[in-house]
């Protein structure tokens, strides 16, 4: 597939493996797997104020340290957990950013008793199918933030979740195709 045209960040003259895997076979495709669900909220958070491709070369890491991303077992970590996550220099060791996934987690699995699964609570707020970009865009017409990040954005706050402001909520909504942005041109591009 190195033939193909795809979003300016997953190719390139010098594409990175991992962003171009990422692009190719996850960005924009629709998840409902609670627990995949959870891992790109969490990576979304972490991923705030750097780059998506350091999050991306540690995936792996935040992974095993997360044991999985399943909410159940983050929600029960304790003090010792939470130290042994700073330690990790495998991860981002940024404190607020454990707190907050430790902390989400137990909001995630709120909304899940009270709804039946976190994909069936973002269907309630979130319009299906995908919003996809037009035949024009270009990466200028790309937004941060939408009218929808926003109000999810607002709930997930008001419900406990932290580091959701609306910008890592449209990166999540990106990420895990609650709006597709491919642009034309890119192999992934629906209009």
């Amino acid at each position: 597939m190195d033939d193909v045209q795809r979003c300016w960040w997953g190719g390139g003259d010098r594409p990175n493996p991992r962003m171009q895997a990422y692009h190719d076979t996850e960005w924009g495709i629709p998840v409902t797997d609670d627990t995949e669900l959870f891992e790109r909220l969490t990576l979304e958070a972490f991923q705030a104020g750097l780059s998506w491709q350091t999050i991306l070369n540690k995936r792996d890491a935040f992974r095993t340290a997360f044991r999985g991303f399943d909410p159940a077992v983050v929600a029960s970590f304790d003090g010792a957990d939470r130290n042994r996550l700073l330690a990790d220099a495998g991860i981002v060791r940024n404190r607020a950013k454990i707190d907050a996934t430790i902390g989400n987690a137990r909001a995630f699995l709120a909304v899940v008793g009270e709804l039946g699964s976190f994909d069936a609570y973002l269907g309630s707020i979130v319009p299906w199918p995908p919003a996809r970009l037009p035949a024009t865009a270009t990466m200028a017409d790309i937004p941060a933030t939408t009218p929808v990040s926003d109000v999810l954005s607002n709930d997930l706050r008001r419900r406990g979740f932290r580091f959701v402001g609306s910008t890592v909520v449209y990166a999540f909504m990106q990420s895990v195709g609650l709006v597709d942005d491919h642009l034309p041109g890119c192999f992934r591009y629906r209009g």
